[in-house]
């Protein structure tokens, strides 16, 4: 008889760097490599305990004395969208969805970095350039795709132009919106509501519980607009529960508010190394290409 043995990351733990989403804190990452055969399966499993993607790495917050961000998602089943989200949809319905593989294209970082130079100038990646760009698309491990919207085209335009691009996972409960983008110009038609009420069709369509929104950080403007969404659940204290009341969710600072890095490892379930066959489930196919 095999026996089971369960799949066994080393986990880091990075330098403390000023927090991008609340001044005057101090964030830190606890995270692990993201490869190997049995890489969409560690990726589905940290996914449910709040782990977040990045290229080759899964990471989630573990701040010193801060626990404030909290993962996020939307539960498709229960989303209703609001009466401005509707009339949202109707100013959209110019746009075409686009699927394709994790490959980076010339237009994408184009509107990349139009998208940064107005949007986030003084963000962290206000310097990538075009190969960095093609990393962060191309370098998956995992299931991924780049989910393009275009617009219908303006005068001595040819083709329809880009409005929109998501970097998507898919995981065997859901979608995740690892990073999005949009032309600044279209303000108007609020892009990032747009590409996210996209996603719930997405995933209401394939038969998918969740769409992962990334972290929702109670007092931060910039995630804010995250907690008006319906049947939105947070990652808290170990379980997935209703967002509930915004305000009851707060970001002040506390020493105790942070278990040791030990504990919070020794804490984290890792799936086994059987076979798809040995335990009667069907995991996503892991693409060798990038998303």
């Amino acid at each position: 008889m095999r026996h089971t043995l369960p799949l066994v990351p080393q986990f880091y733990v990075t330098a403390p760097q000023p927090c991008p989403y609340l001044p005057g804190r101090m964030e830190r990452k606890l995270f692990t490599a993201l490869q190997g055969e049995h890489a969409q399966r560690l990726n589905d499993t940290l996914s449910k305990q709040g782990f977040r993607r990045s290229q080759n790495v899964l990471y989630r917050p573990s701040c010193a004395e801060c626990s404030a961000c909290l993962s996020a998602r939307i539960r498709v089943a229960d989303f209703t969208p609001s009466r401005s989200q509707r009339k949202l949809l109707k100013r959209t319905q110019h746009l075409r969805r686009n699927a394709t593989s994790p490959w980076a294209t010339e237009d994408q970082f184009t509107l990349f970095r139009r998208y940064l130079d107005q949007r986030h100038a003084d963000g962290g990646m206000a310097d990538m350039d075009i190969f960095e760009f093609a990393a962060m698309i191309e370098e998956t491990p995992i299931k991924s795709r780049v989910i393009e919207y275009t617009r219908p085209p303006g005068p001595d335009e040819r083709g329809r132009p880009l409005a929109a691009v998501c970097l998507t996972d898919v995981f065997d409960d859901g979608l995740s919106m690892v990073y999005s983008f949009y032309d600044p110009d279209l303000s108007d038609l609020s892009l990032g509501t747009h590409v996210i009420l996209d996603h719930v069709a997405i995933a209401r369509d394939a038969g998918l519980p969740y769409v992962y929104l990334g972290y929702w950080v109670p007092g931060s403007r910039k995630m804010g607009y995250k907690s008006g969404f319906t049947a939105l659940e947070i990652y808290k204290g170990g379980q997935w529960r209703d967002l509930g009341n915004p305000d009851d969710h707060g970001s002040a600072l506390h020493p105790l508010s942070v278990d040791p890095i030990a504990e919070q490892v020794a804490r984290i379930s890792l799936p086994d190394t059987r076979a798809p066959s040995e335990t009667q489930e069907t995991w996503p196919h892991s693409p060798r290409n990038r998303d």
